[in-house]
C-alpha cells in the first residue's frame, strides 16, 4: 500500500472549478414520487397530461431500428418541418436538447466574464444558471405584479448587458406580455443587446393581446424566439427545442453546438408531432376547459390564483407556512404540485392543469384544506 492510498492519508485536492460555479444553485425539477404512494398524480412539471400524440409515439417506435446510426447533425427533416409549419426560414433555426440548451448556447456564444443578462425577477431559472457558468452577472428586474415590466427590464440594461430574456408566457407566474410590449422593449434596446423571447407555452395562449415574436425576429438583427416540444407536444422526455434567430446568430451558435445534440427518436417524434393537429387541439381544449374551472373553484375557497396564459396556474397563499401546509396536504392525497420557493415565491404553489379526474382531485383536496 502506498502512502497516497494509506487509510490515514490526507485527501488529495482535485481540480478547482472556475470562479462562480460552486455558487450556482442547481436546478431542481418538480418531484415525481411520494413515499408510500404507488401512482401519484404528478402535476409539478407542466407536462402534457394527455401524453404524446399517437403520431409522435409511432414515429418514436419506428425510429428504434435506426438508433445505431448517428442523428443528422443539422436536423434536416425537423428543420424543414418547423420551417413549413411556422413559416420560418430554415437556415435561421437552432435546434437543441430542449430549449434549455438553446439558452445555454446563446449564453456561451455571447457572454464573457463581467457581462450580464437581464430577466424578470421570476423568470425561468435556466437563463441564470448557464449565464453564471459563463462568469456573467444576472440582473433581475422587479415584478411587483408578477409580470415582466418593460421599463423595469430596461432600467437594468447597461453597457455590459448582452442578453435580455423574456418568458412569454412566463413560468412560474403564468403572466404574459402583449405584442406591443415586446416591440416597445426591443425598440429601446441597444443594437448589441440580444432579446430572447421564450415562447415555451405559446400553443396554449388564448389571450387576444398576445402575439408571437416570430415576425419581430424576422426583421431584426438582435431577436431570438425559442419554442419547445416539451409542452403541448408532450415530448418532455425527448428534450427537443428550437430557436429562430438572425442568420449571423444561428451561424455563430452552430460553431459551438455539439454535432449530435438531438437524438434520432427525438427528431422523428418531433417531426411527427408538428403535423398531429388533432392531438394539439385536444391538448389545448383540455386547458381551455379546465383552467378557468380550476381557477374559479380555488378562488372560491379564498385562495389567490393569478391569471395564466400557460397550462398551469400559480396559487398564492397568505404566506410560506400556509403554502407549505397546502403542499403537504396535497401530497397526503397523492397529489404532487410544485413549490416555487426557488423562484423567490415561497408563498405560492404552481399546479399543472391535469385530466378531469386529476383536476377534480385537486379541487376536492384544496376544498378540504381550506376548511381546516
Amino acid at each position: 500500500m502506498t502512502d497516497a492510498t494509506a487509510p490515514n492519508a490526507p485527501a488529495q485536492q482535485g481540480p478547482t472549478p472556475k470562479p462562480g460555479i460552486l455558487d450556482i444553485a442547481p436546478y431542481v425539477g418538480g418531484k415525481s414520487s411520494i413515499a408510500g404512494v404507488a401512482e401519484p398524480m404528478k402535476l409539478s412539471s407542466n407536462e402534457n397530461m394527455l401524453g404524446a400524440g399517437e403520431k409522435a409515439r409511432a414515429a418514436y417506435e419506428a425510429a428504434v431500428r435506426n438508433i445505431h446510426i448517428y442523428p443528422d447533425g443539422r436536423a434536416g427533416k425537423l428543420r424543414a418541418a418547423v420551417a413549413e409549419v411556422h413559416g420560418l426560414e430554415p437556415e435561421r433555426l437552432i435546434f437543441g436538447n430542449g430549449s434549455d440548451e438553446v439558452f445555454a448556447l446563446l449564453n456561451q456564444t455571447y457572454l464573457t466574464a463581467g457581462d450580464n443578462i437581464v430577466c424578470g425577477q421570476y423568470g425561468f431559472l435556466a437563463y441564470r444558471i448557464s449565464a453564471k457558468a459563463c462568469e456573467a452577472e444576472v440582473k433581475l428586474a422587479p415584478e411587483p405584479n408578477f409580470k415582466a415590466e418593460v421599463d423595469a427590464l430596461l432600467a437594468q440594461v447597461d453597457d455590459r448587458t448582452r442578453i435580455v430574456y423574456v418568458s412569454n408566457p412566463s413560468n412560474p407566474t403564468g403572466s404574459w406580455n402583449s405584442g406591443e410590449e415586446i416591440r416597445r422593449l426591443h425598440a429601446a434596446l441597444p443594437a448589441h443587446v440580444l432579446l430572447v423571447v421564450d415562447e415555451a407555452y405559446a400553443e396554449y395562449v388564448t389571450e387576444p393581446d398576445w402575439e408571437t415574436a416570430f415576425p419581430l425576429a424576422r426583421d431584426a438583427s438582435n431577436v431570438v424566439v425559442t419554442r419547445t416540444f416539451s409542452k403541448i407536444h408532450g415530448l418532455g422526455g425527448l428534450r427537443i427545442g428550437f430557436g429562430y434567430a438572425p442568420v449571423a446568430v444561428a451561424e455563430a451558435v452552430d460553431r459551438i453546438r455539439l454535432p449530435f445534440n438531438v437524438s434520432v427518436p427525438g427528431l422523428e417524434a418531433a417531426t411527427a408531432a408538428l403535423y398531429d393537429t388533432a392531438h394539439q387541439e385536444a391538448s389545448r381544449e383540455l386547458i381551455t376547459t379546465w383552467k378557468p374551472r380550476l381557477t374559479q373553484a380555488l378562488r372560491g375557497f379564498g385562495f389567490e390564483v393569478l391569471p395564466s396564459a400557460g397550462n398551469f396556474v400559480l396559487v398564492v397563499f397568505k404566506g410560506a407556512e400556509e403554502a407549505s401546509a397546502a403542499n403537504d396536504y396535497l401530497n397526503s392525497k397523492g397529489i404532487i404540485v410544485r413549490p416555487v420557493g426557488g423562484y423567490g415565491l415561497p408563498q405560492a404553489l404552481r399546479i399543472t392543469i391535469g385530466t378531469e379526474d386529476q383536476n377534480r382531485a385537486v379541487i376536492d383536496a384544496l376544498s378540504e384544506f381550506a376548511a381546516t
